[in-house]
């Protein structure tokens, strides 16, 4: 039985992503396992199209949390990047109501890369597979942060 005035939550379906000019790597994760794992990468450059995935993606998955990747210099500066991604999760935001985190993503493409030549894939495989790794990374690294 819980403590008077504790609340008992539900866990929450959380999907991530690793926002880039062609492709969106896409995690997900809930906070009952609070365990990150890819799920697919959007590809193409056309904002509709893109959109249109996205808004499938969300209702397909109902997520209670969006979490996007903060991509900055290495010293922290920001860049044009940062600043896409910023417009992509306010985007998010206003599109689906739904609270979004940003989370820095600074060598979330190196951990990837690491990740997937850990599991044995290089190569081609290991390409189409790195955005949708590096969401994961993101994803993992706001479980691990506590958040």
């Amino acid at each position: 039985m819980p403590e008077p005035g504790s609340e008992l939550h539900a866990p929450s379906t959380l999907l991530a992503f690793d926002f880039g000019h062609k492709r969106i790597g896409v995690a997900i994760g809930n906070t009952l396992t609070r365990i990150a794992r890819p799920l697919m990468t959007l590809h193409g450059e056309r904002r509709d199209v893109r959109e249109e995935a996205l808004q499938a993606l969300i209702a397909e998955w109902q997520p209670q949390q969006l979490v996007v990747g903060l991509p900055v210099h290495i010293d922290g500066a920001e860049h044009e990047m940062t600043r896409r991604a910023r417009r992509f999760a306010r985007w998010l935001e206003e599109t689906f109501r739904l609270p979004v985190a940003l989370v820095d993503e600074r060598l979330t493409t190196q951990a990837a890369q690491s990740l997937l030549e850990e599991r044995g894939q290089r190569g081609e495989k290991a390409r189409a597979e790195r955005d949708a790794v590096a969401a994961q990374v993101i994803l993992q690294a706001y479980f691990d942060e506590g958040r």
